[in-house]
């Protein structure tokens, strides 16, 4: 009853996470991962044992986790990067086929969520306010300009003013022009969501980002406000949305107001914070795919929970270079 972490890269956490409460309930279980260039993933040097495969957009690449989980027995795969989780919805009845299951929403959630244009459809859907947009031709400044099908912050630009507004910009299809929502007006949250087989909600933390590294919370905090309660009365049943979700959202400082941004259907960077303010996910997720047992709701987290990341190392003693 193994479980793989695929283009595990630095998430040292989230594989430590996997390896203790998997061992709680199978003490011989491995947590396995895949990248690649493995030996230079601290996260695949901190599992049980790591394996390399071809880039995620190799046409070999889904082939090649099929080949590595029935060799190992695993049963479980937990993707972490978004341009992988298209290639394992696609094959996904190949997948389960094998007694593999990859712990992804469906092929529609995952599409919408890489569009972020289709991402504004499904708030107005459910009655969730987003960030307004913007129109180029006719604008009012500053306005946030990012691509539609961007990540990592990737792209992202801030407009002042008509100067810096260009015509290969106004053209530019790719581009989403939006209100800008200033940090000093605005807090930004990352909300941790948790949605079983069923597309029901089992659990959430919003999770406040005061600080961010490369595209990554550094520095953040778990809060039970009002934006608690309007996340898990909208998101409540979600067709097509299974295991960890995470939901972005900005938060007037002053206010009650709230802007959805965006939607990504994998484990956050920062979700570690979440696990230690007791928000199980890995235990839900072995409880119900590994047991088959009902995961009930859980909002008995801990609040104002401070995470203050800082830089470690694993030391590789004897290392030769790559193969």
């Amino acid at each position: 009853m193994n479980i793989l972490i695929s283009s595990a890269g630095r998430r040292v956490s989230l594989v430590r996470a996997f390896k203790k409460e998997l061992n709680k309930c199978f003490a011989d279980s491995k947590v396995l991962t895949v990248d690649y260039k493995p030996e230079l993933s601290p996260a695949c040097r901190d599992s049980d044992g790591y394996f390399q495969v071809p880039r995620v957009t190799d046409p070999l690449y889904v082939s090649k986790i099929i080949e590595i989980c029935t060799a190992n027995n695993i049963k479980i795969v937990i993707p972490t990067i978004d341009i992988e989780l298209i290639m394992l919805a696609e094959n996904i009845a190949t997948l389960k086929e094998k007694g593999i299951i990859p712990i992804i929403s469906s092929i529609d959630v995952i599409s919408m969520c890489r569009d972020k244009r289709k991402t504004h459809e499904y708030f107005d859907s459910i009655g969730f306010p987003r960030a307004m947009d913007i129109d180029p031709e006719n604008p009012h400044f500053p306005i946030f300009v990012k691509p539609f099908d961007g990540s990592s912050s990737i792209g992202v630009n801030t407009i002042e003013n008509k100067s810096q507004l260009s015509d290969s910009l106004i053209n530019n299809r790719q581009m989403m022009f939006l209100e800008y929502l200033s940090p000093k007006l605005y807090v930004e949250f990352t909300i941790d969501l948790y949605f079983d087989k069923n597309h029901y909600l089992k659990c959430a933390v919003p999770r406040e980002r005061i600080e961010i590294r490369t595209g990554e919370v550094s520095k953040g905090v778990t809060r039970k406000t009002d934006l608690y309660k309007l996340v898990c009365s909208k998101f409540s049943y979600c067709p097509g949305f299974i295991g960890c979700i995470t939901l972005q959202v900005f938060k007037n400082r002053l206010s009650d107001e709230i802007f959805g941004i965006e939607i990504n259907p994998r484990f956050g960077g920062g979700y570690p914070l979440s696990y230690l303010a007791k928000a199980n996910f890995p235990e839900m997720i072995i409880k119900e795919y590994l047991f088959n047992e009902e995961i009930p709701f859980f909002d008995n987290w801990v609040e104002n929970l401070l995470m203050l990341r800082f830089d470690d190392e694993i030391l590789v003693y004897d290392y030769k270079g790559d193969k």
